[in-house]
Parts: structure tokens; sequence; C-alpha cells
């Protein structure tokens, strides 16, 4: 008969080689791009253990695994190139998205599968009583009026989140017109209500999720007229809605996605990570301090921007965006009190 301390003894023995087993399985899905959606599906099971990849926390929302590795974050297309083809583009967001640099994600993390939608902000806001940017200075956020054939796009203090010109808004739209402030705010509730921390992404977390092991100016290649296949952008939809005998949209793109303003989330296929809108339908609020000139500075692990700015930045592009601005290495910059009627988010859930 074995005595306790030989069998404990063994059961230590046992769970060492089951632990090492599995931190060399994890090891080896580390993954470094370029990589196909088949690697991407099995670091995420190596990573997930005996849990999930994709989860559900107490609010109903989805969140998916993002295992840890490496990619070439930025543009490799040269400004000037990039503006022969997009001659609409800002040149300065162009700049920032240079140089190309190595980026490593140490440690896995979870990541809204959708957009927060508006049903999902809305709990927040009357949950915690909360007001709004658009609400505490009064000037409301941007939206649609019909009626004004001077300037149907504009800022008004009627336009929030719930009421910003989109009669086909439901609550599973994403939200938008909320600030960075709002963002973070949800955040702070959400890791109040649920027991875990959850914060925005930063912003070589988001191109990394976004990319998924592509090298392409979207995940799915290189050419815009395919975005209408995975997102929701300024294309023949929105132009044939907006344009009138004093409105014109050109540089629209001549495929059609079919909504002419935001869709609801997960409408369009997925990455190879599982992650729905990650081109356009709503730009996403990233942690970071915006600084055209970080990438010249960035640390190889992890990097999470600046340490103070003015301004934060914003990843993905929103419904009412052109091509250019819904690439994975497009950044811009947004002011923290900003609202607009492209811009919403995502979050993380820090694993």
């Amino acid at each position: 008969m074995m005595s306790h301390s030989r069998g404990f003894a063994v059961l230590m023995v046992v769970m060492m080689v089951v632990t090492a087993e599995r931190v060399s399985a994890q090891s080896s899905k580390t993954l470094s791009a370029p990589f196909d959606a088949d690697m991407a599906k099995k670091a995420q099971q190596a990573w997930a253990g005996v849990g999930k990849v994709v989860i559900e926390n107490g609010q109903a929302m989805s969140l998916t695994l993002i295992p840890p590795g490496e990619y070439d974050m930025g543009s490799p297309e040269p400004p000037n190139e990039l503006m022969k083809q997009f001659p609409y583009a800002k040149k300065s967001w162009l700049i920032g998205e240079r140089p190309v640099h190595r980026v490593k994600i140490t440690k896995p993390f979870y990541l809204g599968t959708y957009e927060v939608t508006l049903r999902q902000f809305l709990k927040f806001y009357h949950d915690k009583g909360y007001k709004i940017d658009a609400e505490k200075d009064g000037k409301g956020g941007w939206g649609y009026d019909p009626k004004d054939t001077e300037e149907p796009f504009a800022q008004r203090p009627k336009h929030l989140p719930w009421s910003w010109g989109f009669d086909e808004q439901t609550m599973d739209h994403p939200v938008v017109n909320v600030s960075w402030n709002d963002a973070k705010a949800f955040c702070a509730w959400l890791s109040g209500k649920d027991g875990r921390t959850y914060r925005l992404p930063t912003e070589a977390e988001w191109e990394y999720a976004c990319r998924a092991g592509t090298t392409t100016r979207y995940w799915n290649g290189n050419d815009p007229q395919d975005l209408v296949s995975i997102d929701n952008i300024r294309d023949s939809t929105f132009s044939q809605r907006f344009t009138t005998n004093r409105l014109t949209w050109p540089n629209c793109l001549s495929s059609s996605d079919g909504h002419a303003f935001t869709a609801p989330v997960g409408s369009f296929n997925a990455n190879p990570f599982g992650l729905y809108d990650m081109h356009g339908n709503a730009g996403e609020w990233c942690e970071d301090w915006y600084a055209e000139d970080y990438y010249a500075k960035s640390p190889a692990d992890d990097p999470t921007g600046p340490t103070a700015g003015s301004f934060r930045v914003v990843r993905g592009g929103g419904w009412s965006n052109y091509a250019v601005v819904v690439r994975s290495a497009s950044r811009y910059d947004v002011a923290p009190s900003a609202r607009s009627r492209g811009v919403g988010f995502r979050v993380v859930l820090v694993r």
C-alpha cells in the first residue's frame, strides 16, 4: 500500500508533467505572422485549454480568446503611394502608420467578439444613472437630419446614441456617438458588475486581432471593393441614399454592403480569429494616447502608447468612412471627449 507522502509525491510529479505539457503545447502555439486561419484556430484552442475560445460574461457579452503572437505593425505602403489611390486620405494619418515594426503580444486576452451594442450600453447608462459627454456639454452628437438640405450631417443637441437620425437603428446595432470617456466609464461599470477587469484594447492588440495573421490592407485582401463581404463602409448604398441635387459623395465604393447607416453587429463574415466588424460599421476607441511619431520609438513587447497626449487612438473606421480609413493599419486621433456618428468601441477582458 502506497504511503500518503509517496502518493502525494507521485501526484505532484503527474501534475508537473501535465502542466509542463500544457505550457509546451501553448508555447508551440504562440503565433508569428503571417499565419493562416487554421493556425489561428489551433492556437486559440491550445491557449483555451479546458476552457472555451468564446465565452459569455454576466452581461450577455460575447468575448473571443486572442492568443499571444507577433506581427508587423503599421503600413508597408508609403503615404505618397497610398494617396495616389486614395487622394482624399489625410497624409498626417498615413505618416503616423510608419515605420512598420515587429510587435509581440506576450499574453492571451479576451476581446469583444462584437462591437458594444446600443442595448449593452443603455443597460450601463440606466443602471449607473450616467450622463454621456454629448449630454454634459449640451452640444449633442453627430447625426443625420434629412430636413436640413444645407447640412444634413451635423452636430446637434438632439443627436445622441439612441437618436441620431437613423430610424432603422435597433438595440443590436453598435452604439455610436459615445466619447472615449464614455467608453472608459462603461468598462469601469462592467468590471464592477462582472468582478473582473475590463478595459479598451491597446492599438497594438487591436491591430493584431484585426489582422489575425494577414499582412494585406484588410484581413480579406487588398481590393477595397471586396470589403462589402466583411463589413459596412461608404459604398454605393451610402451614395444612393444620400446623394441629392445639393450633395454628392465621390470616391464611394461601387460595390454594395446593403447598409446606408450602421448594420446590426455580426452581419458580415468574421475574421480568422472569429471577430466581427473589425473594418467599418463603427470605428473603435483604443486605450492609447495618439502620437504621430510613436512607432519610431515603440517598444517591441506589448506597447501601450505614449504616456500622455491630447488625443486618443481610434481604429477600424466606420460606416461612413472611405476604404483608406478602414485598413488594418489605419489609425487616427480624436479628442477623448469628442463623439461621432461613426465611432463606438469593443472591450478587452484582462485574462
